[in-house]
Parts: C-alpha cells; structure tokens; sequence
C-alpha cells in the first residue's frame, strides 16, 4: 500500500475573457523519507525510502500558517519540527494525528531505544526548477542520526510540530504532519547501529 499522498490545494482561479477561457492551477504536496542503517563500524546494513502519506492535520497547518488569522498578512506560530520513529502496525491513515493513531512510536518506551530525543531537521531553503508548464519546488533535511541502545524493528518515520510540538518521545501534543512506511517492509536494527534519515518534500503544480 502506497503512502504518497498528493494533496490537491485548490488555489484555482477563474479568468473569463471573450471566449469564457479558465485558467485553473493546483499544486500537490509529496515528501519522502529516506534512511541508511549503518552498524558500529560504518558499514551499511540496510536503506530505504518511505514515502509519507500528509495528515489532514498536517495540511490544515500548512494553511493556517500561511493564512492564519494572526501576525502580520496572515500566518501563525509555526513552533519546530521534530522527526521521530515508527513501529507497530505501522498503518497510516489521513485522520491520524498525534493523539491518535494506530501505530506506535519507537525509541523510548517501545522497542528499539535510541539515544537522546526525537531529533530536529534543519531545512535547506526552497528551491524551485522554474520549468513550464510543470513547477517543481522542493525542500529538503539534512540527514537526522538516531543511535540505537537496543535492538528491535522500525516500520517508518514521522514529523511532529506546530506551536506545541515537543522533542520528548511518546508525547501526544503538537501536530502530526506526516509519516510513512519503508517501501521495503519492516527493518531490524540492532544496539550501537545508527539510522541516518533525510526528508525531501516537494510541491508541483
């Protein structure tokens, strides 16, 4: 089963000219997930891609942030993004948020533990191909490091933010963007191994 989950936002517009011509534009919002597990001694045991599938939640933040009713033109606190692990069922749906989902998060108290907290991306600026009739703007994370301090399996990768996200695991505060299951199925990962993950998200229109 797929997560890609383009979001059509009907920024549409209508322009009626002499022979009632419409000019209609929508944009679709995709991110992927990438991850390489490396053992002790940097050697690569297993990479992956998942591909996200974005909450409904997730979405209503990109608008309110945007076109939110406070700050200047628009726009709300957009608090951090925090990136953390799933596992579980690791079944996805776009109703999920951070206080209910059927999976579970891992690295603390689920199976395997990894060390410190969930981990922060820090996002490159947008960039955008400027091709016609087809544009391409993308951003990106710079690879995140989790460290294992036991073994266990992990099913995917989740971001948490808003005003109220944490980088506490376990908690249910804050909104769930996004998360999505490795295409490759569940991964084993043991103590001392490292899971380094990027996150590329991109908008077409």
């Amino acid at each position: 089963m797929s997560n890609i989950e383009k979001s059509n936002f009907g920024d549409v517009s209508s322009a009626s000219l002499g022979k009632h011509s419409d000019t209609n534009e929508t944009v679709g919002i995709q991110g992927t997930y990438h991850a390489v597990c490396r053992d002790a001694q940097g050697n690569i045991k297993w990479e992956d891609d998942a591909p996200n599938l974005v909450t409904a939640v997730g979405k209503q933040a990109l608008f309110d942030f945007y076109f939110g009713a406070t700050g200047t033109g628009g726009g709300t606190a957009a608090g951090a993004n925090y990136m953390g692990l799933c596992g579980g069922t690791a079944t996805y749906a776009a109703a999920d948020t951070m206080a209910s989902h059927t999976w579970t998060e891992v690295g603390g108290t689920n199976a395997p533990a990894y060390s410190g907290n969930r981990q922060s991306p820090s996002w490159t600026a947008a960039t955008s191909t400027g091709l016609t009739p087809s544009n391409v703007t993308s951003k990106a994370a710079a690879a995140l490091v989790f460290t294992f301090t036991s073994g266990g399996t992990v099913n995917g990768c989740f971001i948490n933010g808003g005003a109220s996200g944490t980088s506490t695991k376990d908690t249910t505060t804050g909104v769930l963007y996004s998360a999505g299951n490795f295409t490759g199925g569940s991964k084993t990962v043991a103590a001392t191994d490292t899971l380094s993950v990027t996150y590329t998200t991109t908008a077409t229109s």
